[in-house]
């Protein structure tokens, strides 16, 4: 009989839990959506108390449907959004609502940061930019503001630590999250008091949790968790890992032949080296989940999400006919967005319905229509603009490379073939999808397993329950017109960028 692990996934929109064998089957899974509270405009939260509930749900609901006995799943791990704050109280509490990715509240802290040399200086021991989402400037946000917050702390965690906690008890800080929090030396793979001084922090110091890295078992489930999960009593639980990292692991990205490309709520956009790239020219450098490799990163808000808000906002009639012909609105989407070709509309989207690669203070903008535009074309404009995005990252990653095999592939882009065509003729890589829809918690059943005994390591486990499901080539007639739209699409972002000062 084959073993079984949980990867339970906390992201920008959903909660997912999802139970697979040892081989990578997927055997069942259970999701909910996430309440978002947004008391004003850049703030995005979450009830902490809400959000573990959620996950007990969707935790008792897999059980339920996968048929199995909780004593024959042998090891859960979860991994989450990234970014973002949820903290821990004193008195056994929550402080304050959970504070999302997508939050831009503490905006202003990068860039003072930059303007006084802070960013410079921690830089040495960081390896990354600052932004304006990461607990270091979130933190500082709060002391301004909320002191009485900062003055309750006991743990600082992110999100998936935090539900980790409430499975076990036990308060860690699996590396990968908080490696790209701004908040950790990742020169010497330690926190580090003096940096958090540089940022007026230090008395937070003994809140942030010991450090654990992804396949270490930290803890296993308590009696209360088990009572109100379904999960045994026992049952070992592992440190996880960032989203970002869970996604790149789940493709496969054990060495450094490929790029990995994540389409959800944030544009990820990825490679694993030796060394960190520390010419400042890319974003982050964190720790992957494979010891040995730093994760060379590039993100911003920018993807996927910004398609389901046109979706939501704009395709009411749409899902009413979707539904009508029994069809998923998203696929009703693609078959709008596929009879446009790619030279027979030039209407530019930035994405920037959270915040631009740099500037989270952009908004969102449809440019170049005109009276013989459809829904269709404009649909089409949607996904070229989120690839586009992708394309300014990862013009910053190619850079750094000497040569890339293949993008894999992740997200709301790799439901879509007409999307992952666009992604493959803009890039000018062949693109690949893996065969699961549930990245995030297979990289998570991975980590489980490998802390469990069943594999070796990370790689080893890639071997076992990673398939690719299918190869999309890049057309080189699209690839050049995508790469004069591109240029328009680079114009217009950049005559823009003194402008978003004024919408604040």
């Amino acid at each position: 009989m084959p073993n079984y692990y949980m990867g339970i996934d906390n992201g920008g929109t959903l909660c997912k839990a999802v139970i697979f064998s040892s081989d990578g089957r997927e055997v069942a899974s259970a999701s909910s959506g996430q309440n978002m509270i947004t008391p004003q405009a850049g703030f995005t939260e979450r009830d902490m108390d809400e959000l573990w509930s959620t996950n007990c749900k969707v935790i008792r609901e897999a059980i339920a449907k996968a048929g199995i006995k909780p004593e024959e799943i042998k090891g859960v791990a979860c991994t989450g959004h990234g970014k973002g704050l949820y903290l821990w109280g004193k008195d056994g509490k929550p402080c304050c609502n959970g504070i999302v990715s997508t939050d831009s509240r503490a905006w202003a802290y990068p860039e003072k940061w930059n303007k006084d040399g802070t960013a410079d200086r921690v830089f040495e021991k960081t390896f990354q930019k600052i932004l304006a989402c990461q607990p270091v400037s979130l933190l500082c946000w709060l002391k301004d503001n909320k002191p009485e917050i900062i003055s309750n702390i006991k743990w600082i965690f992110e999100v998936k630590d935090y539900i980790r906690f409430k499975l076990t008890g036990e308060a860690f800080a699996e590396i990968t999250d908080y490696s790209g929090s701004n908040l950790m030396n990742i020169r010497d793979v330690c926190f580090d008091r003096e940096l958090l001084d540089e940022y007026g922090l230090g008395e937070l110091y003994d809140a942030l949790p010991p450090l654990k890295w992804s396949t270490d078992p930290c803890g296993t489930v308590s009696k209360t968790a088990s009572e109100e999960t379904g999960l045994a009593e026992g049952t070992m639980v592992a440190g996880g890992m960032f989203d970002i990292d869970a996604c790149a692991v789940a493709m496969d990205i054990t060495n450094e032949d490929n790029i990995a490309v994540i389409a959800g709520t944030w544009s990820i956009n990825e490679y694993i080296s030796r060394k960190p790239v520390l010419n400042k020219s890319i974003m982050m450098n964190s720790l992957y989940c494979i010891n040995g490799y730093y994760l060379i990163e590039e993100c911003s808000p920018t993807s996927a999400g910004n398609h389901s808000w046109f979706v939501d906002m704009f395709m009411g009639e749409e899902k009413s006919k979707a539904r009508e012909l029994g069809m998923n609105v998203y696929k009703y989407y693609d078959e709008m967005a596929a009879k446009v070709a790619p030279d027979e509309q030039n209407i530019i989207f930035l994405p920037y319905i959270f915040g631009s690669n740099y500037n989270p203070q952009a908004k969102a903008v449809l440019i170049g229509l005109d009276s013989h535009h459809t829904k269709e074309h404009i649909a089409r404009a949607v996904l070229e603009g989120i690839v586009f995005c992708h394309m300014v990252h990862m013009e910053k990653l190619l850079a750094n490379r000497q040569s890339t095999r293949a993008v894999r592939l992740a997200g709301g882009a790799a439901n879509s073939m007409v999307w992952a065509q666009i992604f493959a003729d803009v890039f000018r890589l062949p693109v690949e999808i893996i065969d699961t829809k549930e990245l995030g918690t297979l990289g998570c059943a991975m980590a489980a397993a490998v802390a469990a005994g069943e594999y070796r390591d990370l790689k080893e486990a890639a071997q076992k329950m990673v398939k690719i499901e299918c190869r999309i080539e890049p057309n080189p007639e699209n690839a050049a017109i995508y790469g004069k739209k591109y240029q328009i699409y680079k114009k217009i972002s950049e005559s823009l960028e003194g402008v978003w000062k004024d919408f604040s």
